[in-house]
């Protein structure tokens, strides 16, 4: 009777990890409402009619089907934050408490750094703070948050964090950045080329930042051994087989989960779960999934990481179920190595 909800919330993070927290709340003090961002993994306004709180609690019990593992789901589960640049990190933190900082280069910072830009569009496409939906750039976010809720935010509620782990190879987060960002880009360009809506091209550019992010929730949950293992799987693109084969999770399951607490859009986290294996999808037409597997084997392409001895084939079959108006040709064009056989790519 004591205790107001942020103050439950609060210890059920701490006894109860692995319970997703959902505020539903009509309270329209903003010092509060940015105070319920770090106890909270989603937030609803009230008045909510009973189909949008019904679609939130379906979503997030749907969850437990990326993602079983009842020990890492409470990891994943405490995670406020993904780990940020340490470089960007106090770049952002002296723009903030300049006396002239600029929300410009607060937009820039933020975009340049995966963790950072989760968070954010995890704010603004959320009912934190009453903002318009389908928001993919993270610079359109900063402007409409605003300078001193950005600030509130970085130093008040600390919603960044600075990557601490000591272990994992030199110029990791550089590289999973500018991986990050052309997938982005090229999965946004797939989707235009394909005539898709504007909310399908914004989500896939979204997908395509964010397809990666579980490698930070793997980093941050298991540390030196993660950092062992980008080690040595680096050069093979082995990725995915070698961190269900240690940690029984991979860091598509791990991402989407995450995401998925966070109340991404269905669309993307089904993006970011089977970025992979686009066909366990139950999606039958053209999504966000689709321009960002396409972007993956483009990208697989031009490093050069196609083989013949892997197991893993491009999935044509449920390419050609996309019925793709102009990259289905290209794709089957580049798709064989010689008379009856197919182009396989490690994943």
């Amino acid at each position: 009777p004591v205790m107001n909800g942020l103050e439950l919330l609060s210890e059920v993070k701490r006894l109860y990890p692995d319970t997703v927290r959902i505020i539903l709340s009509g309270e329209s003090d903003r010092e509060m409402t940015m105070k319920a961002v770090n106890v909270s993994h989603q937030f609803l306004n009230k008045p909510c009619n009973t189909e949008t709180l019904k679609d939130a609690i379906t979503r997030v019990g749907n969850l437990s089907l990326i993602l079983q593992k009842d020990s890492i789901k409470a990891m994943v589960s405490k995670m406020d934050t993904l780990p940020s640049l340490p470089s960007l990190y106090v770049e952002i933190m002296q723009e903030i408490q300049s006396k002239d900082s600029s929300i410009k280069k607060i937009g820039d910072i933020i975009g340049r750094d995966l963790g950072m830009t989760a968070k954010i569009l995890q704010l603004v496409n959320s009912s934190y703070f009453s903002l318009p939906r389908h928001i993919s750039s993270p610079e359109q976010a900063v402007f409409l948050l605003g300078l001193d809720t950005i600030k509130s935010l970085v130093l008040s509620i600390q919603v960044f964090s600075r990557f601490k782990l000591k272990n994992m190879p030199e110029g990791f987060l550089s590289r999973l950045w500018d991986h990050s960002m052309i997938m982005a880009q090229t999965s946004k360009r797939i989707a235009a080329q394909e005539r898709q809506e504007q909310v399908v091209i914004d989500n896939s550019f979204m997908a395509g930042l964010l397809h990666d992010s579980g490698k930070l929730v793997m980093a941050s949950c298991f540390d030196d051994q993660y950092g062992e293992l980008v080690s040595s799987v680096k050069d093979t693109g082995l990725m995915s087989k070698k961190e269900k084969e240690i940690f029984d999770v991979t860091h598509a399951e791990a991402g989407a989960y995450l995401m998925g607490l966070w109340g991404l859009p269905h669309s993307i986290i089904e993006a970011i779960a089977f970025h992979h294996a686009p066909g366990r999808s139950m999606t039958g037409q053209f999504s966000p999934l689709t321009a960002v597997y396409i972007a993956d084997v483009l990208e697989q392409e031009k490093s050069g990481s196609f083989t013949n001895k892997s197991e893993v084939e491009i999935d044509y079959e449920y390419l050609s179920a996309m019925e793709l108006r102009s990259i289905y040709p290209f794709l089957e064009s580049m798709g064989t190595d010689g008379p009856g056989e197919k182009r396989t790519y490690v994943q």
